[in-house]
């Protein structure tokens, strides 16, 4: 006869105890390993050519960041099939380190037929998550496993003004299971206030009546302080963007803008577009989210589907579609 052993369970808050314990410390220890060790965070942007990804990312992170600004001697040109390009920095600021992995996605949606134009990107995804997979079942895996998962996937929409096309439904269906999706309407500066507006409610309307998934995804909420503010983050989704990496002048300040012929563009005011609201879901709100529901949701998934396949000795040559 075995007897299980009773867990009994108390709360004690501060003001009930003796003295001070210093819990709380553990928060500097956290902080200190991450800025001794960095972190790494790994994004991925597709939309046909044209629609200023590169800038966009350069824009985000304050630096030169994209392949096509950090290649030299580049040459736009329309690739016959869907390449996929990563590009590695090492971003310091304040003591943080962060290893950025920019994947860019050439040659997508820039085809007459672009049948299945999706597949190379979903192959790339889960040969990361074989890649974290295979070394987290090594018997002597590493202390710290390189993480090469797709962390977010920044999906360009044409400001067309109409709705959704099927090639942007079908790509957000498939990705959606996999990867974290955040649309975004770019170059809106094309689109009046009104026709962005009433665009980014036809988009939202598209997403739901096809049962696309996209980030920040309700029932991932952990409570009601975190529900209210992706409930906000969901409403204002996709978000309508316009990037440079050019500064002007206004009222005397220095400020990232683009000029036109009726005025400049400011990129970090609220009022002009909505680059401000990615750029804080991306980096200064939810970047860790990002992480967590890649390792704890999308990797998860994988992994449980990969160990209950029949091939549970990890053939190399082993479909990963």
């Amino acid at each position: 006869h075995r007897e299980t052993a009773r867990q009994q369970m108390s709360f004690i808050r501060g003001t009930d105890l003796f003295g001070y314990v210093g819990i709380e410390a553990v928060l500097d220890q956290m902080r200190r390993k991450t800025m001794k060790s960095g972190f790494e965070f790994n994004i991925m942007v597709v939309g046909q050519s044209g629609l200023g990804k590169s800038t966009l990312v350069n824009t985000l992170f304050k630096s030169k960041v994209s392949r096509k600004s950090c290649t030299p001697n580049y040459e736009e040109k329309i690739c016959k099939t869907v390449k996929l390009h990563s590009v590695s920095h090492m971003i310091e600021e304040k003591g943080v380190k962060m290893k950025l992995t920019v994947i860019d996605t050439p040659g997508f949606g820039d085809q007459i037929n672009n049948e299945n134009c999706w597949e190379p990107i979903v192959k790339y995804i889960n040969e990361q998550y074989e890649k974290y997979l295979r070394e987290e079942l090594h018997v002597n895996r590493k202390r710290r496993i390189p993480d090469s998962r797709v962390h977010c996937c920044i999906y360009f929409l044409p400001a067309t003004g109409h709705r959704l096309r099927p090639i942007d439904v079908e790509f957000m269906k498939r990705l959606g299971k996999i990867v974290s999706i955040v649309p975004v309407i770019a170059k809106a500066d094309t689109l009046t206030i009104e026709e962005r507006q009433e665009f980014k409610e036809r988009i939202r309307q598209d997403l739901a009546s096809n049962g696309i998934c996209i980030y920040p995804q309700k029932e991932y909420d952990e409570d009601q302080e975190e529900h209210a503010l992706n409930e906000k983050i969901r409403e204002s989704i996709p978000f309508a963007v316009v990037g440079t990496d050019k500064e002007h002048q206004v009222n005397g300040n220095k400020v990232l803008g683009r000029k036109t012929k009726w005025g400049i563009i400011e990129v970090e005011n609220v009022a002009h577009c909505e680059f401000s609201h990615l750029r804080d879901l991306l980096v200064r709100s939810h970047l860790q989210d990002l992480k967590e529901v890649t390792h704890n949701i999308h990797y998860e998934t994988y992994r449980v589907r990969r160990l209950n396949e029949s091939n549970v000795d990890f053939i190399p040559s082993a479909s990963l579609l």
